[in-house]
C-alpha cells in the first residue's frame, strides 16, 4: 500500500504548518519541513518543539534563504527530499506541498489512487514547443545566467540580461537535455526520487546549468523526470487543484468552495484562504475519515472561466492591418446563420445546400473539426481563422468558385459579426431562435464542460438560470447591434412564418424557402 512522504515548503503560520503535519502523519503518512530560512527563528523553534516528538515528521538538515524564481527553491527542495528519503525508508511515494495547501480526498483515497497506477505524477511539456510560458522573456530563462531576482531586483536584471544579450553570451543547454516545463507540484516514486538524487550528484555540470536558470521550479524536476524516467511511467499533469485568475495570481478558496474542492479529479488543492476556518476544519477531518465515495465531475476550471467572465467581454484596441485594408468585395454576398443549437444550425446548412446549391460551412470560427478544404495551413487551427478570418472567407469564395457563401456562427461570437459587417460585401444575418429546456441546457453544461455526470442535480439546477440567462444575453447583443439585413426564423413558428425570413435571407424564390423551413426534423434534439 502506498505511504507518502509530504515535502512541505513553507515561511509562515507555524501554528497552521503543526495542523497540517498532524492531520497528515494521523492518518501513516510522512512529512518533510523545509521553513525558510528567512523567516523568523521564534516560529521555526514553534515549528521544532511542537512536531520533533512526532516520528513521521523530519526536517531539512539546512535551511535555505528562499527567493521567488531562484534557485533557491530547488535547493531546499532537494534538502527536504534527501532528508525524506533518508528518514522514511518506507515511504514509497514523495508529494511535494506548500503551506497553502490541503487534502481535498481522504488518505485512504488518496492511497488507493496511488497504487491504482505505477506512475509518476508531473506536469512536462516541452519548453519551446508548448504554450505554457503566456507572458515575459521564454528561451532568455535558459540560455543566459541570471543572477539578480526580477521581483526585487528588476533594474539590474533586465540590465544583466540586456549585456549579456549584447556581448554574445548566450550558453549552450545541455546537450542530453530535453528542457521540460510544468507546475512544481508534483508526486513522484521513490525509485524516481532516488535517481534524481543520484543524477544530481554525478552531473556537477547540469546543476551549475539550472543554479543560474531563472525559475527553475518549473522546470528543473520537469526535465529531469522525463529524463531518467520512461514516458509511459509519467503522468504529465499536477495532482494539486490550482487555478489562476485573469490576473496571473492564483486562485484562494473560500468556506463556501467545500463541495467544488471535493469534486474534481486531484488529491489537494492549493491555495486555501488564511481565513478560511470552517473550510479548513472541513477538510482537516476528511483527511482522516476513511471516505472514498467521492462523485467527481471535474468541472472546476470552466465553471470558474465561465462564471467570472460574464460582463467581461474582451475587445481588441484596433483592427489588425490586414483585416482593416482588406475586403472580401463589393459584388460578393455573405449570409450567416447565428444559431445556439449547432445541430440545429448544421442540420439548417445541409438542406439549404440541397435545396439552393449554395456553398455551406458549419460552425468555421467555432469547431476545430469543421470540414474544410486544404488552403495552405491558414484553416489548420481555430486560432489561426480568427486571426486572419477575413482572408479566409476571401480564399473560401475562391476556392468554391462563387460569390455567395452561407457559414454558421455561434451567437457568442458577436466580434466575428462586427468585423464581417464592417466590411464592404453584402452581409445578412439569420438568427435561428431554439426553445432551450432544462433537459438541454443540462446537456449543454455537461458537453461544454460546466458540469460532469456526478454533478450532484442541486448544483446543476443552480447553475441552469445563469445559463439560460446568457443565451438570452447573447441573443440581445445581437439584437442591440442592429445589424442591417437581419432575419429570424423560430422553433416555434410555423412553417410559413418561417418561409419569408429564410426566402428574404437567401434571396430565393417562396417555393424553394418552403422546402427547407418543412424540414420536419430540424429543431429536433
Amino acid at each position: 500500500m502506498a505511504k507518502i512522504a509530504f515535502i512541505l515548503l513553507c515561511h509562515k503560520d507555524p501554528e497552521g504548518i503543526i495542523a497540517q503535519a498532524e492531520r497528515l502523519t494521523a492518518a501513516g503518512d510522512c512529512v518533510a519541513i523545509h521553513f525558510d530560512a528567512r523567516a523568523s527563528e521564534a516560529h521555526f523553534r514553534r515549528l521544532r518543539e511542537a512536531l520533533d516528538p512526532n516520528p513521521n515528521v523530519t526536517f531539512a538538515a539546512r535551511r535555505v534563504k528562499c527567493g521567488w524564481g531562484e534557485w533557491s527553491l530547488i535547493e531546499g527542495t532537494l534538502e527536504a527530499v534527501k532528508a525524506a528519503v533518508s528518514a522514511f525508508p518506507a515511504a514509497t511515494h514523495f508529494y511535494m506541498l506548500s503551506g497553502d495547501c490541503m487534502s481535498i480526498k481522504s488518505a485512504d483515497y488518496a492511497h488507493d489512487f496511488l497504487d491504482g497506477a505505477d506512475k509518476d505524477y508531473i506536469e512536462s511539456f516541452d519548453f519551446f514547443d508548448s504554450e505554457w510560458i503566456k507572458t515575459g522573456i521564454k528561451a532568455e530563462r535558459l540560455i543566459y545566467r541570471h543572477y539578480f531576482n526580477e521581483r526585487n531586483q528588476k533594474r539590474l536584471f533586465y540590465a544583466s540580461l540586456a549585456l549579456q544579450e549584447r556581448l554574445g553570451l548566450a550558453r549552450k543547454i545541455p546537450d542530453d537535455l530535453q528542457i521540460m516545463i510544468g507546475s512544481q507540484w508534483w508526486c513522484l516514486r521513490r525509485r524516481t526520487v532516488e535517481a534524481i538524487l543520484d543524477f544530481c550528484d554525478k552531473r556537477p555540470d547540469v546543476m551549475r546549468f539550472f543554479r543560474t536558470t531563472w525559475i527553475p521550479d518549473e522546470t528543473f524536476f520537469q526535465t529531469l523526470v522525463r529524463h531518467l524516467v520512461p514516458g509511459r511511467e509519467i503522468e504529465a499533469r499536477t495532482l494539486t487543484f490550482l487555478m489562476f485568475t485573469d490576473y496571473g495570481m492564483p486562485l484562494t478558496f473560500y468556506n463556501d468552495h467545500y463541495d467544488l474542492l471535493l469534486a474534481q479529479d486531484y488529491l489537494f488543492a492549493r491555495k486555501i484562504s488564511p481565513e478560511a476556518t470552517e473550510l479548513k476544519e472541513r477538510l482537516g477531518d476528511l483527511y482522516a475519515s476513511g471516505r472514498t465515495d467521492f462523485a467527481l465531475s471535474n468541472e472546476g476550471p470552466r465553471l470558474f472561466t465561465f462564471l467570472t467572465g460574464r460582463g467581461r467581454v474582451g475587445r481588441r484596441f484596433a483592427p489588425r492591418f490586414w483585416e482593416r485594408e482588406s475586403t472580401l468585395g463589393r459584388e460578393r454576398e455573405l449570409l450567416i446563420v447565428a444559431c445556439k443549437k449547432w445541430h440545429v444550425g448544421k442540420r439548417l446548412l445541409d438542406r439549404v445546400r440541397q435545396v439552393t446549391n449554395t456553398p455551406t460551412i458549419d460552425y468555421l470560427f467555432n469547431e476545430e473539426d469543421t470540414a474544410l478544404p486544404d488552403l495552405g495551413g491558414i484553416q489548420s487551427t481555430l486560432a489561426k481563422r480568427n486571426r486572419h478570418r477575413r482572408a479566409l472567407v476571401r480564399m473560401l469564395f475562391d476556392y468554391y468558385g462563387t460569390d455567395r457563401l452561407v457559414f454558421c456562427l455561434d451567437p457568442a461570437d458577436i466580434e466575428t459579426l462586427e468585423d464581417f459587417y464592417a466590411d464592404r460585401c453584402v452581409t445578412r444575418l439569420l438568427e435561428v431562435e431554439c426553445a432551450f429546456t432544462d433537459d438541454y441546457l443540462t446537456g449543454h453544461a455537461k458537453r461544454v464542460g460546466l458540469a460532469g455526470d456526478q454533478t450532484p442535480p442541486d448544483v446543476v439546477q443552480r447553475l441552469l438560470p445563469t445559463i439560460r440567462y446568457d443565451i438570452v444575453f447573447e441573443a440581445d447583443r445581437i439584437r442591440d447591434a442592429n445589424f442591417p439585413g437581419t432575419y429570424r426564423i423560430r422553433e416555434t413558428a410555423s412553417v410559413e412564418e418561417n418561409t419569408y425570413p429564410l426566402a428574404g435571407f437567401l434571396d430565393v424564390s417562396e417555393a424553394k424557402a418552403r422546402e427547407i423551413a418543412a424540414t420536419d426534423y430540424l429543431f429536433v434534439d
